[in-house]
C-alpha cells in the first residue's frame, strides 16, 4: 500500500481573540496565508480560515472522486465545477455544522438520473467526505449544464 503525506503548518501568536497566525502550505510551496479568529468568525478581510481550507479540500476531492467514478461508468466530463460552503457555528461552542457541495457539470451523453446516482456515490466515497463524517449535514446539489 502506498501512502502519500502532505503537510502544512501554522504559527500563532497571542490569544485567540486578538492574536493571529500564518498557515503555510509546505508540500506544494504555494504560499503562506494569514489567519485570525475575526477572519474565521466575522469578515475574512483577505485572510483564510480552517473552514475555507476544508471547503477547498472537499471541493477538489469530490471533483476527483466524481471524475474517477464517471470514467468507470464510461463517461468523461467536459467540465466539473464544484464549490463547497462550510458553516462554522459558534452559537453553542464551536463546530462545523454543515457543508454544502454544489456541482455544475457538463458531461456529454449522460442522463440526469444516472448523473445523480454517480454524483451521490462520489460524495459518499470521497476520502474528505469520509474524514468529515462527524459533520451533521453534508449535502450535494448537482446539476447538468
Amino acid at each position: 500500500m502506498a501512502v502519500t503525506t502532505r503537510s502544512a503548518s501554522t504559527v500563532w501568536t497571542g490569544d485567540l481573540a486578538s492574536g493571529s497566525g500564518e498557515t503555510t502550505f509546505e508540500t506544494s510551496g504555494i504560499g503562506t496565508f494569514p489567519v485570525t479568529w475575526r477572519a474565521r468568525t466575522e469578515a475574512a478581510e483577505g485572510k483564510t480560515s480552517p473552514e475555507e481550507l476544508i471547503a477547498a479540500a472537499h471541493a477538489s476531492c469530490f471533483s476527483m472522486a466524481l471524475s474517477n467514478i464517471l470514467k468507470q461508468a464510461g463517461h468523461v466530463a467536459d467540465k466539473l465545477e464544484t464549490s463547497a460552503a462550510v458553516d462554522f457555528d459558534t452559537s453553542d461552542g464551536a463546530k462545523i455544522s454543515a457543508i454544502r457541495l454544489t456541482l455544475k457539470a457538463t458531461i456529454p451523453g449522460l442522463e440526469d438520473a444516472e448523473f445523480q446516482k454517480l454524483a451521490l456515490s462520489a460524495k459518499e466515497g470521497c476520502p474528505v467526505s469520509a474524514a468529515l463524517a462527524a459533520v451533521p449535514s453534508i449535502t450535494l446539489d448537482a446539476s447538468l449544464t
